[in-house]
């Protein structure tokens, strides 16, 4: 009888998962955002996306500022772009940021991580999304769907997208679940070490929206490790309840080569790694080769290549003097 009942109670993911239409109503969002008096900042990391990101400003600024105002301010932050992705934001009516450029006095280190930590400091929003450059069928419920929790439900603190994409499949079967590294890595090693987070979809999307108290007070690996380790240090400090995910439908962009993904993977597991240590989860982790190998062939020739990649991560913006002085902490 015990099993029964358990049986009929509903799960983090009846409970914490939404779909877009769901937020249908920007009106009814809009009000409930400036009922509670709430200021929503988006950021869109880059690096060489000029194909891109002239549409993506198009969309978030005439659809989420000037018909329904639920943006307060549309960021570009770039990572030291060489084409034109910079000046095609910026003529279309981005604010538009050089990372080296946010904070000085902390220096400079590439990587999409760094973007997103310097975001926490130029942006003045209660609540950041967060949105990739690369996606081909840009709509405006990229934001509104990762932005709606947060405004009805004071409880959730971090959103994440999930979406399918256009990879062939069955006739009426609709494909679930994240991309390569998430289903042969990520969710394995969810399901081991913290079986609850494995009900996150997509812990890999590059699109989320954060209020800023969390944000402030987490690292930032400046890597690859970056989104991996936001989900298990929001984890760790606020549980599951604090997760909500929302159904984007389907995410268009480019697809990236199994070397790439090797990589990814690597620093992942980096990042991953140190966190298992800090939860006691593992004793005297060994000290972790920094060098990524692989293989190219040419013909019956097979030459080995050296990645180095080494996880660097900024430490929460909450302990950065500048940052308190902005922001009065």
């Amino acid at each position: 009888m015990e099993d029964f009942v358990m049986s009929k109670k509903k799960s983090w993911l009846d409970t914490n998962t939404y779909h877009h239409s769901d937020f249908w109503d920007l009106l009814k969002l809009i009000k409930a955002k400036e009922e509670k008096g709430l200021k929503i900042s988006l950021c869109i990391p880059t690096l060489n996306e000029e194909k891109t990101i002239g549409k993506e400003i198009v969309i978030f600024k005439s659809e989420l500022m000037k018909r329904y105002p639920l943006l307060d301010e549309i960021a570009v932050i770039d990572s030291g772009s060489s084409d034109k992705t910079l000046e095609i934001a910026a003529s279309y009516g981005a604010d538009t940021y050089l990372s080296k450029d946010i904070l000085p006095s902390q220096g400079f280190k590439p990587g999409k991580g760094e973007n997103l930590w310097k975001a926490i400091y130029q942006l003045t929003g209660d609540i950041i999304v967060y949105v990739d450059a690369d996606i081909k069928n840009i709509h405006p419920r990229f934001v509104y769907g990762l932005v709606a929790p947060l405004i009805y439900d004071e409880k959730i603190k971090y959103v994440k997208a999930f979406y399918d994409r256009p990879l062939a499949f069955s006739q009426g079967i609709r494909p679930s679940g994240g991309g390569r590294v998430t289903e042969i890595l990520i969710r394995p090693l969810f399901a081991m070490f913290y079986p609850e987070l494995a009900s996150i979809i997509q812990p890999l999307s590059g699109e989320y929206a954060v209020r800023r108290e969390v944000l402030q007070d987490i690292p930032f690996p400046i890597g690859y490790g970056v989104e991996t380790s936001h989900i298990l240090d929001v984890y760790r400090k606020w549980g599951m309840s604090a997760f909500a995910q929302t159904d984007l439908d389907q995410r268009i962009h480019r697809n990236q080569s199994t070397i790439a993904l090797g990589k990814m993977s690597f620093g992942i597991l980096q990042s991953f790694f140190k966190r298992l240590e800090m939860d006691g989860s593992i004793d005297q982790l060994p000290e972790l080769n920094k060098i990524y190998k692989h293989f190219q062939a040419q013909e019956s020739k097979y030459t080995l290549v050296e990645h180095k990649i080494q996880e660097e991560e900024r430490p929460p913006m909450s302990t950065i003097q500048e940052y308190r002085e902005k922001y009065s902490l």
